[in-house]
């Protein structure tokens, strides 16, 4: 994969987990109530989920696939369940789930 459809990837990916972290105020405006961590945190238990129930990778790949820079985020699997839940620094943690085949992960 090139560089360039590397980025696009990367930014519809951000787009895609924004636009989840956001949430409704009174007025009906969507604001963010998170900062750049908890943003890390949760793109890391989604796209974990993702790699591990999605698309079936490895535990290795899925490692590689997830890493940010900053590396501030760790998550673990259920794989029972099929959730993923993501950490940092003690105070920000996300979960994320396989729902099914058609709609995949959702961060909850």
């Amino acid at each position: 994969m090139s560089t360039r459809n590397r980025s696009g990837l990367g930014l519809a990916v951000v787009c895609m987990v924004a636009s989840t972290c956001a949430v409704d105020n009174p007025n009906g405006i969507r604001t963010f109530a998170a900062n750049d961590v908890q943003l890390a945190v949760a793109n890391a238990a989604k796209m974990a989920c993702t790699c591990k129930f999605v698309m079936e990778m490895d535990d290795d790949f899925c490692k590689a696939w997830v890493k940010a820079s900053p590396d501030v985020a760790r998550y673990s699997y259920d794989p029972v369940a099929k959730t993923v839940e993501a950490s940092a620094f003690v105070s920000w943690a996300a979960h994320a789930r396989m729902v099914d085949e058609k709609r995949g992960c959702v961060l909850e």
